[in-house]
């Protein structure tokens, strides 16, 4: 019998990665999002704000499968009751869709977000840190954690705490993005923050990788970080794509772009991921940069 998965923000980002590996994995992949004349197939435009339209989607899917991507992802996205209204209202919109439906899926998974943790913690972070959100976005995503623990005893909910996660594709507003696409147009000069502090960094095929495991698997009611367990400061971001591409640029620290009290190091502890779905080698950063640097 095929398995029939949803996933919503299909089109964005992360979406794409994850229905090409659901795909790969077997999986009879439906996605939606708010585009309606995305050029997909098995795809339902909706906007997860409007009950009925969620209802009238989960309906028609019938998914034994949710991967719930969609959600105003940008930190600095201009409207902050909007960040409420898709990541929390959407989502609750979603469950309840899914608790009425007459076909029950059997896994639901949520996409929350490492910046529940904060920027204050500094170190290695796994699930038990205290959360202590410091924006809207984040605030937003621990707001959704605990409504969907109201949804728990009529689904089967994973959340995931994704850190920063790269790949092609992504839009030049985040950061290793912009430092690629400086490079790749062989730019004299890049302005950027604080260049020591150390973040962890994943591949956004192994991101997808994650998700298609935790699915056949699905750790009902567990919260797991996506990470890759290494950190990179952001010097030696910019050392690998200055030796990969053979262009060398000019670094200027705008201070605008430096946080007041930001820790040095942000690392995420993969631990947990690795005892609920098993462990494999994550992709190199220096990897993840040649791809994208001698994208075509």
């Amino acid at each position: 019998m095929t398995r029939r998965a949803l996933v919503t923000g299909s089109e964005g980002f992360t979406g794409r990665y994850v229905c090409a590996a659901l795909r790969a994995a077997g999986w009879n992949v439906w996605g939606t999002g708010v585009r309606p004349d995305a050029q997909t197939s098995n795809y339902v435009a909706c906007e997860l704000t409007e009950p009925k339209q969620v209802a009238s989607l989960v309906a028609e899917v019938k998914p034994d499968l949710v991967v719930h991507l969609a959600g105003i992802a940008f930190v600095a996205h201009g409207d902050p009751s909007a960040f409420y209204q898709v990541n929390v209202i959407g989502t609750r919109n979603l469950l309840a869709a899914l608790a009425s439906s007459d076909h029950k899926p059997r896994c639901v998974i949520l996409a929350s977000s490492a910046n529940v943790y904060g920027n204050s913690t500094e170190g290695v972070l796994g699930e038990r840190t205290p959360p202590n959100p410091a924006n809207d976005y984040a605030v937003s995503k621990l707001a959704m954690e605990f409504m969907a623990r109201l949804w728990r005893d009529q689904l089967p909910i994973v959340i995931t705490r994704p850190f920063n996660y790269t790949g092609r594709g992504q839009d030049s507003n985040f950061l290793i993005p912009k430092i690629v696409k400086h490079f790749r147009e062989r730019a004299p000069t890049i302005e950027l923050g604080n260049l020591d502090v150390e973040r962890d960094f994943s591949d956004v095929r192994d991101v997808a990788k994650a998700y298609v495991t935790i699915a056949e698997n699905c750790p009902a009611g567990e919260t797991v970080n996506l990470c890759s367990g290494r950190c990179y400061a952001l010097r030696d971001v910019l050392n690998m794509a200055c030796e990969i591409s053979g262009h060398l640029l000019e670094i200027r620290v705008n201070p605008a772009f430096v946080r007041n009290n930001e820790v040095r190091v942000l690392q995420g502890d993969r631990s947990h991921l690795e005892a609920l779905v098993g462990y494999w080698k994550p992709v190199t950063l220096a990897d993840t940069l040649e791809w994208m640097l001698k994208d075509t």
